[in-house]
Formats: C-alpha cells, sequence, structure tokens
C-alpha cells in the first residue's frame, strides 16, 4: 500500500529523494496499514542527535486503547548518522526542507519516502495549474474530435 503526499508536490520543487524507516507502535503501524495516515502538512526537523517526523497525523486504531494517544507527536526517522551530517549540511542557508513525499510498505516495515525541497512561489503554482488546465482542454478537445 502507498499514501501519497499530494501538496508536497504541488507545494515544493524536489532536488533529492531518500528512503528512511519509522519507529512507531503497534497501534500506528496496523492504522498505517489500514491507510489511515495523513502526511498533508508534514515536516522532517534535523538536531544534533536525530531525524524527527512532525505534524503527521496517524489516526488512532479503533481497537486498541487510545486514552493517552496523541495522532500528531513527534516521531523519529531511521537514518544513519553520516546521512543526517550530510543532509544537515545541505540545508544550511540554503531555505531548503525535508518533507515525506509518500509512505508505504516494505514486507513488515513501513518506509517514508523523504525529499530534499525547495519551496515552490505562488507564480510557480499558478503557472504549474495553467498547463494542466490546458492540457486537460486538448485532452477533451481531442477526445471530441476523434468521436
Amino acid at each position: 500500500m502507498k499514501i501519497v503526499n499530494r501538496k508536497a508536490g504541488f507545494n515544493y520543487e524536489f532536488l533529492e529523494k531518500f528512503e528512511v524507516g519509522i519507529v512507531l507502535e503497534g497501534r500506528e503501524v496496523k492504522s498505517i496499514r489500514l491507510g489511515q495516515i495523513k502526511l498533508d502538512e508534514s515536516f522532517v526537523q534535523l538536531d544534533s542527535e536525530a531525524a524527527w517526523l512532525i505534524n503527521c497525523h496517524i489516526s488512532p486504531y479503533k481497537f486498541a486503547n487510545n486514552q493517552d494517544y496523541n495522532p500528531t507527536r513527534r516521531r523519529k526517522l531511521l537514518l544513519h548518522k553520516q546521512e543526517a551530517l550530510s543532509l544537515h549540511k545541505k540545508m544550511e542557508g540554503k531555505n531548503l526542507t525535508i518533507v515525506p513525499v509518500f509512505c508505504y510498505t516494505s514486507g513488515h516495515k513501513i518506509k517514508l519516502e523523504l525529499a530534499l525541497a525547495r519551496g515552490k512561489k505562488n507564480w510557480d503554482k499558478r503557472e504549474k495549474i495553467k498547463k494542466r488546465d490546458l492540457a486537460r482542454e486538448q485532452a477533451k478537445d481531442l477526445k471530441l474530435t476523434s468521436q
């Protein structure tokens, strides 16, 4: 199963992609396997010790005890120390961020694909919308002329 963060592709320009693991609780794993994860507003924060996934919403698993469950808690990402250091160096002073692109299951593991990204300007977003609308119109015209 693959959960895609569609907002990330619209709001960011991806420079480099990489795969990481994530530390989860059992009830979170079951919830993700049911497709109940939202990556829309999430991002990655690097500190001296590790990388953390911030603001990722994993819905509570309905068959578990969810009294003290926080669906948007910080979750540790599994990176090698060298990878974290290289990402930290790439991000220094360049207005870059790390965003999750999609989440998928690999065997019994849950993986995240992250991207080192640069935010798009408003005019970039409008240009993309224009191109998409033009392509849609052209496809519609071709379909009408072929019938």
